[in-house]
């Protein structure tokens, strides 16, 4: 993760496929060792080898005297297998013709393992003092000088934080040297929390506490996205709502089962069973035993017990402390529509969302979650954006869901159902105008009839963001302005290459024009391409076709 950006599931894939082997020399050949190992040693012969290439491609001096054997820090390591290596050192990296990915993870494997059997770096932790001329202020900086860098010559390990300002590198530099200043900055710094877990270090810490294994790593990791417990953002694990619910949910009443030990344990125990130590049903039997009284002591629990107990918990969360314009504090709880009601969490057909306990004399209600600008300055009855051109009002409304925008009042029938849509994300509910909600209103929206089968092609936005249409394929429109004004020929380019497996995505190239025009005034290039349906001119994103005859 660190080195590649792979996530866990990618890296096990391309994994997979290294250990199945490719072609060479007319036989399939395995290119490193069993991967689902938290095994830390080696085979003999892989000893051997790795000593032979480090003198043969680098020299005596990066050899040490004898192979390095190393022992596994993490509870329950289970090492039937060594190491991942490579399985013949003598395929240098840059030897080997394999896809972009197996090839990086094919080189991070030998360089690892190789490196792993190198001569140790030395390092001089060293201190620099640089006084001003005047002698008023003194510079000071700690780190390290290489004096030999060993290992470090083909391999350094990565960090997910670089805030040791002790660890650094420092040049070679002596006492009485009279550095020259090339550049001055300044930075100011704050303490900060402690990061939250990458994926990288998130195995990490499952490794230390001797929870799961190398072959459950990467589904662990999967279905705490997967299950919306929680989401990537820079490459951090960041908890969704849901998974806030369902840790507090099990701290409170299944508290035994969510202990790191008690995991821990568990993997202990099935060690002793597959090794015949322990009876298997004897061990069934003695988990089932304490599972099982664990769910009836929660049989009487009533919902209100569970609402009360997750309040008090998310409290901090979901009504985080409020000053009003004058400055004097407002009870968090308060409701801000009928003003003597309290908020508090509620269970719905849809979900967990927060509302108030005057229900059903006061209907206010907003999504589960932290309180967002304008999201409580909206009344239960909705707020009058004005009329559409035939007179009827928009209204800005506020769910479980969050904000949204509805054509007309709420039906008197059961059944009838106003024209709605959600607020995309990035657009300010406080400052949401007339114009923007009858933009949205409009959707989906007709863009115009695919050349090839007649079929409408519609732009629309949904759960996921904003996306075309034609038929059962959709395609992703990167901006949610763009779904209304985006033209044909646009729209039927990002259904093709949805179609042909081109749509943007990560490690995607994208298609190189035929002929650069130049630039706009605006400062965007004009491109001509060539499309599925012949030559045309894109500027930003707007496509515009080659009359049939010209010569592009």
């Amino acid at each position: 993760a660190r080195k590649l950006g792979f996530s866990a599931s990618r890296t096990m894939q391309v994994a997979q496929r290294l250990y199945e082997g490719v072609q060479i020399g007319g036989e399939q050949v395995g290119l490193i060792t069993y991967m689902r190992t938290d095994g830390v040693q080696m085979a003999e012969e892989a000893y051997a080898a790795a000593r032979s290439a480090i003198g043969r491609n680098y020299g005596k001096e990066y050899l040490p005297d004898g192979p390095r054997r190393y022992t596994s820090k993490a509870k329950n390591a289970q090492e039937a297998h060594e190491a991942v290596r490579p399985t013949d050192f003598d395929r240098k990296p840059g030897s080997l013709s394999l896809e972009p990915d197996m090839a990086r993870l094919y080189e991070l494997v030998w360089k690892r393992a190789v490196a792993s059997q190198m001569e140790a770096a030395s390092l001089e932790r060293t201190t620099v003092e640089i006084p001003s001329a005047d002698g008023k202020a003194v510079l000071r900086a700690t780190g390290q000088v290489v004096k030999f860098d060993g290992f470090l010559t083909l391999y350094q390990e990565g960090k997910d934080d670089s805030d040791d300002e002790d660890g650094g590198r420092l040049p070679p530099i002596a006492q009485g040297d009279t550095p020259k200043l090339v550049d001055a900055t300044h930075t100011q710094h704050f303490t900060e929390p402690p990061p939250r877990y990458s994926e990288a270090s998130l195995v990490k810490k499952l490794e230390e506490l001797g929870i799961g294994r190398p072959s459950t790593y990467a589904s662990t990791l999967s279905t705490l996205i997967d299950r919306d417990y929680v989401k990537l953002e820079q490459k951090r694990f960041i908890p969704e709502d849901k998974g806030r619910l369902v840790t507090i949910f099990l701290e409170k009443f299944f508290a035994r089962y969510v202990e790191y030990d008690f995991t821990a344990s568990l993997e202990e125990k099935l060690d002793l069973v597959s090794d015949g130590k322990l009876a298997w049903k004897d061990f069934l039997r003695d988990f089932w035993t304490e599972f099982s009284g664990a769910i009836g002591a929660t049989a009487e629990l009533r919902v209100t017990n569970v609402i009360d107990a997750l309040n008090e918990v998310l409290e901090p969360y979901l009504f985080p402390a409020r000053v009003g314009e004058d400055g004097v504090a407002i009870e968090p709880r308060k409701c801000p529509t009928c003003g003597t009601g309290q908020l508090s969490l509620k269970l719905g057909k849809f979900g967990a969302f927060v509302g108030c306990s005057n229900y059903p004399d006061c209907r206010f209600t907003r999504p589960f979650g932290a309180d967002k600008p304008g999201q409580t300055d909206i009344p239960p009855e909705g707020k009058v954006l004005g009329n559409n051109p035939d007179g009827i009002p928009v209204f800005l409304k506020s769910g479980r869901f969050g904000a949204y925008v509805q054509l007309g009042p709420d039906p008197v029938e059961k059944g009838e159902k106003p024209r709605r849509s959600s607020i995309p994300n990035g657009w300010s509910v406080p400052d949401l105008d007339l114009e923007q909600g009858l933009k949205l209103l409009s959707l989906p929206r007709e863009v115009g009839k695919h050349p090839e089968d007649g079929e409408p092609i519609l732009a629309n936005l949904g759960r996921y963001g904003p996306y075309v249409q034609h038929i059962k394929t959709y395609a992703n429109v990167p901006d949610v302005n763009e779904l209304f004004e985006i033209g044909l020929n646009r729209a039927v380019t990002l259904i093709a290459e949805k179609r042909a497996g081109k749509g943007a995505g990560r490690g995607r190239t994208a298609i190189a024009p035929l002929k650069e025009l130049g630039n706009h005034p605006d400062g965007e290039p004009i491109n001509l391409f060539n499309g599925r349906f012949g030559p045309y001119i894109k500027h930003g994103t707007i496509n515009a076709n080659i009359p049939r005859g010209a010569d592009p």
